[in-house]
């Protein structure tokens, strides 16, 4: 019952601000994908559907190396510049109803970058928990992701973000502990000595290049074989 009220709790909060705060009547992307959701068939018996949701590090994951989306039971449902509420928001859309076995949810960089504003790294977090908490609601599996290294942001400089990753992961990661859920820890197979994303793996040390992305493939595969198994 307290997960359920925390879930309901949620979500008028995101409808709240739809309503109250956002001039543009589709402000959380939920009809970015719409064609191509009404598209897709549900998965066939034995396929095990995976949905990325994301944001720009999820959505140029596809452009950059479409080799590794080239398998049609992985869907990349990421959206440029999106923080976990408009994530949160589109959850339902975008993930639930695709019926997928297994969600990969890479989220709250763009938080960091108060992309929607100033937000504290708890409520990042309860972001993310609420839609690991859809997920298994609906028999999901869920694999939560840590956050990229990031030393600064190009677009919104001196927010000093590698050390507030650092505390996100961590509330991310015991959480998967506790909850026994998947977590793929990226930052520490990436992090150079800044605790920032090295040049070698994003031109902006944001945004991965396909060198980045080769780092993360192998790890989330790995992954999404443990989530099945489970």
């Amino acid at each position: 019952m307290k997960q359920i009220l925390i879930l309901l709790f949620s979500i008028l909060s995101v409808n709240s601000m739809a309503q109250n705060n956002q001039p543009t009547a589709d402000w959380a992307g939920t009809n970015r994908y719409a064609l191509e959701n009404r598209n897709l068939k549900p998965p066939a018996k034995n396929e095990n559907r995976v949905v990325f949701m994301g944001n720009s590090i999820t959505e140029s994951w596809k452009i950059i190396d479409s080799s590794f989306f080239a398998n049609s039971s992985y869907i990349n449902r990421g959206i440029s510049s999106q923080t976990t509420v408009h994530m949160l928001a589109r959850f339902q859309q975008d993930v639930i109803a695709l019926q997928p076995k297994v969600v990969v949810i890479l989220a709250g960089i763009n938080d960091i970058a108060q992309n929607n504003g100033p937000i504290a790294i708890k409520d990042i977090f309860y972001n993310i928990v609420s839609m690991a908490q859809l997920a298994k609601a609906n028999k999901i599996k869920v694999i939560l992701c840590s956050v990229l290294p990031a030393f600064d942001f190009p677009w919104r400089r001196g927010l000093e973000p590698a050390e507030k990753i650092i505390r996100l992961n961590n509330l991310i990661e015991a959480y998967c502990k506790e909850n026994k859920i998947v977590y793929v820890d990226y930052h520490s197979h990436m992090a150079d000595k800044r605790k920032g994303l090295p040049k070698k793996y994003a031109d902006d040390e944001v945004h991965p290049t396909l060198a980045g992305y080769k780092i993360m493939e192998p790890l989330v595969n790995e992954a999404i074989q443990v989530a099945l198994k489970k």
